[in-house]
């Protein structure tokens, strides 16, 4: 579990590539295919609950990976017996010291396994959490030799929860139980990739290999966006235009659902997945992943000339650069937030012929976020934890039915870091298996705009340009204050699906 690597993204980044059929649809949704409900046969088949089936997952795949650790990994924090249990239990929880993507991402990851457990045998979305914070629960104070982790015990079930629902309804989208031959083994492949604990549930149920006549999927046939983009990437840090960096970059945007769905109370029916990953010197692979998923909604106006819609929404983020080598060391930034939640708006003016208008603005509150310190380096740790709030807003315009469009968004988050270490201390002579401290007490902001145009030049191909500047500004209480940005440009293809 401490180790675990990057291989996990790709099964991401293999939800927004196979996942089923896409119906081609705008940047800004206007749909052009009708919905499908799922079919009550199947609702009913596979809504049934299995309480036990699905604790004894849970349960299994903790042993799974614990057995993996210690026996074929022999990662020390596996060794474990009934002292090092007594010991958790009477220390208690710590902020613990792992690098950003584990805590931010791979945690969340693992969770998602937890909560598809629940999913996968009939459970809704909340009931589904409850599984995801006993299978992180049970691994923190009984599998590992280190104390249990608070930033684990948050991260886990809550990041789990937004990435397990997006790649079970991916799974959902590829699964099809009156298929047969070649197809049906296809189609259980990519459905086990995308969401392994539910391809492990119908292996152990027969589900992947019975024919029924109706297709089983429990979201039927919703609507989907997907747009593809690939090319270039210019990357500059502080302003320093003589040392660019160039390198690749892929960006998959995804759309689920319908945003502007008067009513909703089903969480995640509508969500969207961004990531990025690139080939840049000296930079990670994976660059961004956000995903934002809705709640519920309510519409508050509809009118001849325009609508607008309230929601609760639940928000993971994830931003990530290295160090620039040939520019004094310096890492640009790094964000991770995995638990988030907040209030959104989405506003849409009516088609008027030559352009299409929406917008949307977020206010949320981040339970648990990590960013970059400038000081804090402890084993494989150099972030603060922190909690605080964001704020996010953008708008879309098409132009000529789709032949141009123009988007631009701007995102600000503020972290505040509250139990820091004592002033003086030399972190260098301290043991960092108990330095129990969120990092440098410090108050951050990161702030990113992006602006983005596309111009058709085929049917579903199009011309792209992409601007981002990444603004980092930290006060410490112990130093002097520390700001950098980064700006990066984007040349790419992109392909509509």
């Amino acid at each position: 579990m401490k180790r675990i690597v990057h291989i996990f993204l790709l099964l991401m980044i293999g939800f927004l590539l196979l996942g089923g059929k896409s119906y081609a649809q705008m940047p800004v949704k206007i749909r052009v295919k009708p919905t499908v409900e799922p079919d009550t046969a199947d609702l009913n088949f596979y809504g049934k609950k299995h309480f036990w089936r699905a604790a004894g997952e849970v349960v299994g795949f903790n042993l799974g990976l614990w057995a993996f650790d210690r026996y074929v990994q022999h990662g020390d924090w596996a060794y474990i017996n009934f002292h090092t249990i007594k010991e958790n239990f009477r220390h208690g929880f710590i902020w613990d010291n792992d690098l950003l993507g584990t805590n931010t991402f791979l945690h969340p990851y693992n969770g998602n396994l937890y909560y598809t457990a629940g999913r996968a045998n009939g459970f809704n979305y909340w009931q589904s959490e409850l599984f995801a914070i006993a299978g992180s629960g049970m691994w923190e104070l009984f599998m590992e030799r280190e104390y249990p982790s608070t930033n684990d015990f948050i991260a886990t079930p809550i990041g789990g929860a937004a990435i397990g629902e997006t790649l079970f309804r991916a799974s959902d989208a590829v699964l099809d139980d009156s298929s047969r031959g070649w197809e049906r083994f296809g189609r259980e492949i990519a459905g086990f990739v995308l969401s392994p604990m539910r391809g492990i549930n119908r292996i152990i149920t027969g589900q992947a290999w019975h024919w029924r006549p109706t297709t089983g999927r429990l979201f039927g046939r919703p609507n989907i966006a997907l747009q593809v983009s690939l090319g270039l990437k210019m990357m500059e840090f502080q302003g320093r235009m003589r040392k660019p960096f160039f390198g690749g970059s892929m960006q998959i945007d995804l759309e689920y659902g319908d945003r502007f769905e008067a009513r909703s109370t089903k969480p995640y029916d509508y969500f969207t997945v961004k990531a990025e990953i690139q080939a840049l010197k000296y930079q990670p692979v994976l660059n961004q992943l956000q995903i934002k998923g809705r709640l519920l909604s309510r519409e508050i106006f509809d009118n001849y000339r325009s609508s607008g819609t309230i929601g609760l929404y639940q928000h993971f983020d994830f931003y990530d650069s290295d160090t620039i080598r040939s520019l004094d060391n310096k890492v640009p930034y790094k964000l991770g937030i995995p638990a988030s939640l907040g209030a959104g708006f989405l506003f849409r003016d009516v088609d008027r012929g030559k352009f299409v208008f929406d917008a949307y603005a977020h206010a949320n509150a981040i339970i648990l976020g990590g960013i970059l310190s400038d000081h804090y380096k402890e084993d494989e740790r150099n972030y603060n934890w922190g909690s605080g709030f964001s704020l996010k807003g953008g708008f879309h315009v098409i132009w000529d039915h789709g032949k141009f469009t123009a988007q631009a968004m701007n995102e600000y988050y503020r972290m505040f870091t509250w139990k820091g270490y004592r002033q003086g201390i030399d972190l260098e002579k301290e043991d960092f298996h108990t330095l129990n401290v969120q990092g440098d007490k410090s108050v951050a902001f990161f702030n990113v705009t992006e602006v983005r145009l596309d111009y058709r030049i085929m049917r579903h191909l199009y011309g792209t340009f992409i601007f981002k500047n990444q603004l980092r500004h930290t006060r410490y209480r112990d130093f002097p204050d520390v700001a950098s940005s980064t700006m990066d440009f984007r040349l790419m293809a992109t392909y509509k699906f």
